[in-house]
């Protein structure tokens, strides 16, 4: 099998056959799964050799009347993001291992799932298969929240799952848009899409609007601080540590490119509202109590930074901005596993 489909399917059928194991061998099943998917990971960093080019690339087609291809394929930017989910999933699963969980066979699959469905959208070259990865990632994470969260559980979840979904419909109303100006929906096409300044516009805004609320940029950001806060230590982990960043990656791969002249006109706009966000969320962060919402908080002040990056169109911002999205992945997980030690560990309590 390709290494890329490999890095997809492996997580997937991992995560399917752990909610048949209904014991805490399950947890262990998990780790290993997530091990083998890190080795597979830094194969495919090895055999890249930094080679900036699409590699381990399939493209054959999936529902051939729509013009839908199962088309992968890694470049850098890729490459970088899959490394990312494939060296902090092991960490997370392995930082649960003192907890004890109700139906560890469900939460350590819906796991699995989840990665498996982030891995595709960081390597999904066909804008309907992309869009499929990106609902896909929010269906485990939302019940991780909604099973295993805290206070207020499922009106929270609620608000972080319509917020979601609602920018999510709002992106495919651009993919369809795309798809009757081009005919396709591979990403080669649409970079070749040849669209108006108004077309550019449109398409612009209903692709923001999805990736600003994942990542989420002031003031489409109201739904994140109360889902950290409620969220199992883990599932915060799985929030901060990389779901948020497939909104930025989702500008990167999908705005940057294909609406240049949109990017140019109304990007200052964005980067104003990052800059916001990172004052706002500053200010409001060192008021907190609550270690989860401040770690929240300082979470969205770090993301404006790298939203403000990206949509400053120039090489050193996007490149800053991956550099950002890795110490972000890193340090993010390694300070909810801190708070997860003081209060879970050492001080028996949960959700603090």
């Amino acid at each position: 099998m390709n290494l890329t489909s490999t890095l997809i399917f492996l997580p997937l059928v991992a995560g399917l056959i752990a909610f048949l194991i209904n014991n805490k061998a399950v947890k262990y099943l998990a780790l290993v799964a997530a091990v083998v998917e890190l080795g597979g990971g830094l194969c495919a960093y090895h055999l890249s050799k930094l080679n900036a080019d699409v590699q381990f690339m399939v493209n054959i087609p999936w529902i051939e009347t729509l013009g839908i291809n199962y088309y992968v394929g890694m470049d850098g930017i890729s490459l970088v993001l899959v490394l990312l989910t494939s060296f902090l999933v092991p960490l997370i699963i392995l930082s649960s291992f003192n907890t004890e969980y109700e139906k560890p066979n469900i939460f350590y699959g819906l796991i699995l799932i989840m990665q498996s469905a982030l891995v595709g959208v960081f390597v999904a070259r066909d804008a309907f298969l992309f869009y499929i990865f990106w609902e896909l990632a929010l269906i485990p994470i939302y019940f991780i929240c909604l099973l295993w969260g805290g206070e207020n559980k499922g009106k929270v979840t609620f608000k972080f799952f319509l917020y979601t979904l609602v920018g999510s419909l709002i992106m495919l109303l651009g993919i369809i848009f795309l798809y009757l100006k081009t005919g396709s929906f591979a990403y080669e096409d649409f970079l070749a899409a040849g669209l108006t300044g108004a077309e550019q516009t449109f398409v612009f805004w209903t692709f923001f609007m999805a990736f600003a609320i994942k990542m989420p940029i002031f003031p489409l950001h109201t739904w994140q601080p109360n889902t950290y806060t409620i969220a199992p230590t883990q599932g915060t982990m799985l929030l901060s540590g990389i779901m948020l960043k497939m909104g930025i990656y989702g500008v990167i791969r999908w705005m940057v490119p294909v609406v240049p002249a949109a990017m140019i006109q109304w990007g200052p706009i964005a980067v104003g509202l990052s800059v916001v966000g990172i004052v706002y969320a500053s200010i409001i962060a060192i008021m907190q109590k609550d270690f989860k919402k401040l770690i929240a908080y300082s979470s969205i002040a770090h993301v404006g930074l790298i939203s403000a990056g990206v949509f400053s169109r120039t090489v050193e911002g996007l490149q800053g901005s991956m550099i950002q999205m890795l110490s972000h992945g890193f340090c993010v997980v390694g300070l909810f596993f801190i708070i997860d030690i003081i209060f879970i560990e050492r001080y028996t309590t949960k959700n603090k």
